[in-house]
């Protein structure tokens, strides 16, 4: 999928459609919820932190019968995440359709701003219609909620819930909260047979964009740093990682799995490492997921969206005053070659992997603590 035509459409056919469709008759919530619908576009990122929320609905209403319709980019999540009863990609014509054809006793559209996933909302068959009130969306609906910048992404998703008479103020995200295929465990113990159980920190280099990438050769520069104190590095990603991830291993620093392993593969590998290093984006948040400790790079994204959060994760951010420039997924051309990742030394990264693991008690066998702080 065109994720520029996309926006572009959403602003143009988007627009008109939701400020001109008929609003829904406002219903009340029946005391029985069977089926339900949510609509998630979008990234990984985004689907990776609905997990909590599907699971206070299941929690909340133990027979209920869950469909996700997701895009093809962020499908493969949702096998990730117990509770999904049935999984529709709204980019395949025959699924979206079938979507469409169903009914539901609630359909909550989870898309912050753009706009066709409401109508799709709206069009469903569903007495309940729950969504974001960011712009002319609000009128798809027949239960708005506020949408905060300074709320943590998952926080806000369960927000949505609030209509349906489940409290979420309080609500505390407890992990892990997603789950692994065994195939895919049994192909990554394979893959990192080579490694003979060493430790390993995990680091996906990717961005969905030039201004969220730290660059490949400071990457090199710590795998090359961690490798003198027993600690490997394997990268993973896709298939336009694996150029970086040879950069980035190519001095026998541990192994490139970016490109051949599949999402849930790519999990597994992340959740047998010691730490992912990686900026702001979706596999960030699959480590967050399985409880793996994480050290992210954050520059233009906002952190308070979207950083993890607790003790297990530390987050390197220049706070430039600039920076966060991210609005709702877009973010403009930098005019300074995006000094707020440039600005992030190497030493500085290592520093904060090597403590974060100090910390935890991760430490290969034969460094003491001294050596790993004198290092960085």
């Amino acid at each position: 999928m065109n994720i520029r035509l996309i926006k572009k459409l959403d602003a143009v056919f988007g627009f008109v459609a939701a400020s001109t469709f008929p609003p829904p008759v406002h219903r009340e919530l029946s005391p029985s919820i069977n089926s339900l619908l949510l609509i998630r576009p979008g990234g990984i990122g985004d689907a990776v932190l609905l997990a909590p929320a599907i699971r206070l609905l299941k929690n909340t209403y133990p027979a209920i019968n869950i469909t996700v319709l997701a895009e093809q980019r962020n499908a493969g999540v949702f096998t990730l995440i117990p509770g999904v009863d049935r999984l529709l990609c709204y980019d395949h014509p025959r699924e979206l359709l079938q979507a469409l054809r169903s009914s539901y006793d609630v359909v909550i559209d989870t898309e912050q701003w753009h706009r066709l996933s409401a109508i799709v909302a709206r069009i469903v068959s569903a007495p309940v219609k729950i969504g974001f009130d960011t712009n002319e969306r609000r009128r798809m609906f027949t239960h708005t909620v506020p949408y905060s910048h300074d709320d943590y992404e998952s926080l806000s998703f369960t927000h949505l819930l609030a209509p349906l008479g489940i409290a979420t103020e309080t609500v505390e995200t407890v992990t892990p909260f997603l789950s692994l295929p065994d195939t895919a465990c049994s192909k990554v113990a394979d893959l990192l047979e080579p490694l003979c159980d060493q430790p390993f920190v995990t680091v996906f280099p990717g961005a969905s964009i030039p201004e969220r990438r730290w660059g490949a050769d400071r990457f090199r520069q710590l795998a090359d740093k961690l490798a003198l104190f027993g600690m490997k590095t394997v990268v993973v990603g896709g298939k336009d990682d694996s150029r970086q991830g040879d950069v980035i291993v190519g001095g026998g620093s541990g192994l490139n799995l970016a490109g051949p392993t599949s999402l849930p593969e790519t999990a597994a590998v992340i959740h047998k490492s010691a730490l992912l290093l990686s900026g702001d984006s979706g596999v960030l948040h699959i480590a967050v997921g399985l409880d793996i400790p994480t050290v992210s790079l954050f520059g233009p994204g906002r952190a308070k969206k979207w950083a993890p959060q607790g003790g297990r994760h530390i987050v390197i951010n220049r706070g430039l005053d600039c920076s966060p420039c991210t609005t709702f997924g877009t973010t403009p051309p930098c005019p300074i070659d995006a000094r707020c990742l440039r600005d992030i030394s190497v030493d500085e990264v290592v520093n904060a992997v090597t403590m974060l693991l100090t910390s935890l008690g991760t430490i290969p066998s034969r460094c003491c603590k001294r050596d790993w702080i004198e290092m960085a």
